[in-house]
């Protein structure tokens, strides 16, 4: 199978093609233009990189065209929420109309091609207080990240209806995990307490709301939920991806400061908590299993230690 990746210079998006490699499959993908490739440094030479931005049709539907891949991925996105707060106007053009030009330039392929749609559980807000969130439960999304990739979602499925396009969008909640940047909570407590064990940074750790509940689920199980929905996925479905189990943001914190030998003085900075920021409930990733056979591997735990030790070998090396 030939697989091609938006966004495959991401932290997911990389993820991805180390499982669709692993698994003989032939993978290229679609990285911005200037945009750092260091999550793609240990495969050199066995994908193929393209240089393009989501909102150049004619230069996407060229790199598809001449790819004729049998799989796409579509992983690439404005995926921070607090930037999203700050321009809304950027995060739509990338999430939603990005999204239609990845669409668009899929059609002349679609007898052989099936599309997989990555939205977010976002677009369900926080999901009902003390019950189950599932694919039923109404949109209700919070912030204009969780808006855009709400209408990402319902665009997929009327486009890939109405155009006769095999698509299957995917709603993962949050994800964790080595190679993730430091604009995310575990990833950033991660990397500066790795800078504190080196003595680069004072033990001093600056936090938003610990108090927050997410449903994290390791990124390597997101990759293989993906290519599982790929293989098995039912085109049209929309399918929650998340760990099933919500979690304090500070619970994680605690896993770190449990696993070095260093006295770290954590300081409330109420700048870091984003607005509209409701706790999540109990997530369901129940049709996902049925239909697919998937279902989360990797404890909590090890997401935690993995990306610690990433941030521990980037410093190894000077990164």
């Amino acid at each position: 199978m030939k697989a091609f990746i938006t966004g495959v210079g991401g932290f997911a998006g990389s993820h991805l093609a180390d499982l669709l490699l692993s698994q003989g499959h032939q993978v290229a993908g679609l990285v911005q233009p200037g945009a750092g490739r260091k999550n793609l440094a240990h495969l050199a030479g066995r994908i193929g990189l393209h240089e393009g931005d989501l909102l150049d049709a004619p230069r996407l539907a060229g790199i598809l065209a001449a790819e004729r891949p049998q799989r796409v991925f579509h992983l690439a996105a404005q995926s921070h929420v607090p930037s999203s707060w700050e321009d809304p106007s950027a995060t739509f053009a990338v999430n939603v109309m990005g999204g239609l030009r990845l669409l668009e330039g899929c059609l002349p392929l679609r007898e052989e091609l099936r599309v997989v749609v990555t939205t977010s559980a976002e677009i369900y807000g926080g999901g009902p207080a003390g019950g189950l969130l599932t694919e039923e439960a109404p949109c209700a999304p919070q912030n204009p990240y969780a808006v855009s990739k709400l209408a990402l979602d319902l665009l997929a499925a009327q486009f890939g209806q109405a155009k006769g396009l095999s698509v299957v969008r995917m709603r993962p909640s949050n994800h964790a995990g080595p190679r993730q940047g430091p604009s995310f909570a575990i990833s950033r407590f991660a990397k500066e307490i790795a800078e504190m064990e080196a003595g680069l940074r004072e033990p001093l750790l600056e936090v938003g709301d610990l108090e927050a509940a997410r449903d994290f689920t390791d990124v390597r199980d997101v990759a293989r939920a993906y290519l599982l929905a790929a293989e098995r996925g039912k085109a049209g479905e929309g399918y929650l991806l998340c760990s099933g189990v919500p979690r304090r943001v500070g619970e994680a914190l605690d896993l770190l400061l449990g696993m070095v030998h260093l006295r770290v003085r954590v300081e409330r900075d109420p700048a870091l908590s984003r607005p509209a920021n409701p706790s999540h409930g109990k997530f369901s990733f129940g049709r996902l299993e049925a239909d697919t056979g998937w279902r989360p591997l990797i404890p909590f735990e090890r997401t935690v230690r993995d990306t610690l030790d990433y941030w521990r070998e980037r410093l190894r090396a000077g990164g």
